[in-house]
């Protein structure tokens, strides 16, 4: 009878294990127009935005306020561009937006077109005070910083300087925030170039450019370690290096030694974007699988949730109470890389996840 006993309270044990519900996801928001690759959310407004080339409609940056109303962020103005156009003050192809305090940064690559050039004045980095809905910095790269085939991609921030990714013309950007001074670094280096043995699958399916090759895609997530230290980053389809932050902002470090310092840091697989909380968590969507993961400082990798309307989580946003807002540009569904025809899936989707357990 005993043995009976604990048997039946092993199958229940057992029972309740394999009934444990992963978390669930809310809408945040959705759209039956606009494709939203970044978003960021404050003191109750949400905003949104999403490269040109998926054929989004409306604004490049959007801001959506507790009652639901959408408007073109920060005015109409900064939304008006169009080919021929000054560049300097307007977004011409916004592509990651990053919140810090109480400036939202928008990341314009300045190219109108995947794989084209950026247009003069266009490739810069754009600093917006939320209290007050202004523009209170721009920082610009010339020819020289955002060059031919350069998609200027994300951004994160140390030690007074602004980091991006360059994941077209394969490189990083540093950037002096109190001098506005910016220079390239580890300009095709092979950590920042996307590896011709990892293609980027979605759906069983190969993701293809425009040309019918395999889409490659280089330097484009990137973190910064909670102690300031290292600066995380790869290729879409990783994996990820690591490199110390104080040697990228050592300007008179020859570029062969900064490269010699290069480390590898994870084998990430191919991730729309990341997100990393302040004990260290690197949270990251997985394309292949239409999941999010999270990478535990001990290197430990666990799975979250997957779902198929997590299909190409782009850029996580993360906010004070620990839930995760997700958008899902479905990048590999835009007609871009489908010969001409979308297959995007109606509405295009916001969705919030906690972290909390």
């Amino acid at each position: 009878m005993t043995r009976l006993l604990l048997g039946a309270a092993m199958l229940a044990l057992l029972a309740g294990c394999a009934t444990v519900k992963q978390p669930e996801l809310d809408v945040a928001v959705q759209s039956s127009g606009q494709i939203w690759n970044a978003v960021a959310h404050y003191s109750g407004r949400t905003f949104l935005s999403g490269p040109r080339w998926t054929g989004t409609q409306g604004p490049q940056l959007t801001a959506i306020d507790q009652n639901g109303q959408r408007a073109a962020y920060p005015s109409g103005a900064w939304n008006s561009w169009a080919p021929g156009r000054d560049a300097a003050n307007v977004f011409v192809n916004i592509n990651a937006l990053r919140l810090e305090g109480d400036k939202l940064w928008v990341v314009d690559t300045g190219s109108p077109e995947f794989g084209g050039n950026p247009v003069s004045q266009g490739a810069k980095l754009v600093c917006i005070d939320l209290p007050t809905n202004q523009v209170v910095r721009t920082y610009f790269f010339g020819p020289d910083i955002a060059m031919a085939g350069s998609y200027v991609d994300d951004v994160r921030f140390s030690a007074g300087k602004a980091f991006l990714t360059d994941a077209g013309n394969a490189g990083i950007i540093v950037v002096d925030l109190e001098t506005g001074e910016a220079r390239r670094v580890l300009n095709q280096h092979a950590s920042v170039v996307a590896r011709p043995d990892r293609d980027l699958i979605l759906s069983n399916q190969v993701v293809k450019a425009p040309n019918g090759q395999p889409l490659r895609v280089n330097a484009d997530p990137l973190e910064v370690s909670i102690d300031g230290v290292w600066l995380y980053y790869g290729a879409l389809q990783g994996p990820w290096f690591k490199v110390r932050i104080q040697d990228l902002a050592n300007p008179a470090l020859p570029p062969e030694q900064l490269a010699a310092r290069v480390e590898f840091f994870a084998d990430i697989p191919a991730t729309g974007g990341s997100v990393m909380d302040a004990q260290g968590n690197l949270y990251f969507s997985d394309l292949a699988h239409d999941a999010m993961r999270v990478r535990r400082p001990d290197g430990q990798i666990e799975t979250l949730i997957v779902d198929k309307r997590l299909h190409w989580v782009d850029a996580p946003f993360l906010d004070k109470d620990g839930t995760l807002w997700l958008p899902t540009p479905q990048m590999d569904r835009v007609a871009l890389f489908n010969k001409g025809k979308s297959l995007v899936q109606w509405p295009v989707g916001v969705y919030r996840l906690s972290t909390q357990r």
